[in-house]
């Protein structure tokens, strides 16, 4: 009997033993696959942490190129800012200058009175600054478009402007010839070709060519200097055609002489730059603000046609 149950004993140990060998495999393999599934999840996890940083990296940098753009947008709104206000202030000093009656303190009232009648019989053509001593040619009738050929009209009221310049009257008396034009660049391949490269070039050649009329007419070259200010400064806007033909033109401003060489009685002069292809320069007689010097092109005579 004991015997017996040391057998039942033993069997029951064995199938005890058994089942739980069983259950471990069962249990091992669970974990085993747990494993392999979370090493999976992790794996995911860690590629879409890394994917979530990148990410944020390219938002950060882009919020931070944002906030660079408005601060430099800032910096040039003020930038902007200060330069309108210099401009304004630079304008103002312009204006006053333009509006100084320097000229008329000393210029006689029977001069005055002369220009003031040719601008009333010419005044499709000129206009009379009695304020500053100016005579403007208005380009528009003066002068072809993009030319600096003077026109037959123009050329009969320069005629009758040089008497006046020459008589007892205007004895005292230089003349600078000052060309301007509107903002409009010069693109006209013949305008170009002509030798009016730019604005610059235009408004000196056109300037040129009214102090070459009016020494045909005999006034003397000591008494006339030139320059050209291209579209720098204008007297009227140039967003409208009205404006921009007021700021195309010629002035002649009256000035009183510091010339002390010999006579300049009226003689022909031949207005010309000799010598090698270098720059030259045309100087303009010492004056008020309208004596600057101009450049023309080397080797040809100043008015290029």
């Amino acid at each position: 009997m004991a015997r017996h149950l040391i057998t039942l004993a033993a069997v029951g140990f064995m199938l005890i033993g058994c089942v739980s060998r069983e259950k471990y495999e069962a249990i091992k393999m669970e974990k085993e696959a747990l494993a392999e599934q979370l090493g999976k999840a992790q794996a995911a996890e860690s590629g879409a942490r890394a994917a979530a940083d990148a990410w944020k990296n390219q938002l950060d940098a882009l919020l931070a190129q944002g906030g660079d753009l408005s601060k430099i947008n800032a910096n040039l709104n003020e930038q902007i800012s200060t330069l309108r206000g210099d401009l304004g202030s630079m304008q103002a000093k312009y204006e006053e200058l333009l509006n100084r009656p320097t000229a008329m303190l000393t210029m006689s009232p029977e001069l005055k009175t002369a220009l003031s009648e040719f601008a009333k019989q010419n005044p499709d053509l000129v206009e009379f600054d009695e304020a500053r001593g100016i005579l403007k040619f208005k380009s528009d009738v003066t002068f072809a478009k993009g030319s600096a050929e003077v026109t037959p009209q123009a050329k009969q009221a320069i005629a009758t402007f040089a008497r006046i310049l020459n008589s007892p009257v205007a004895k005292d008396y230089e003349f600078m010839v000052a060309g301007h034009t509107d903002s409009t660049p010069v693109s006209n391949p013949a305008t170009i070709a002509a030798g009016h490269k730019n604005n610059w070039f235009l408004s000196a050649h056109r300037a040129i060519s009214v102090g070459q009329e009016l020494m045909s007419q005999s006034v003397s070259q000591r008494r006339l200097g030139v320059a050209g200010y291209g579209d720098q400064r204008p007297i009227a806007s140039n967003g409208t055609s009205a404006g921009q033909a007021r700021n195309r033109r010629v002035e002649v401003a009256i000035l009183p002489t510091t010339y002390r060489g010999p006579s300049m009685a009226g003689g022909q002069d031949v207005l010309t730059v000799p010598g090698p292809r270098t720059t030259n320069r045309v100087v303009a007689p010492k004056g008020p603000e309208l004596n600057k010097d101009t450049a023309v092109s080397p080797g040809q005579p100043l008015l290029n046609k």
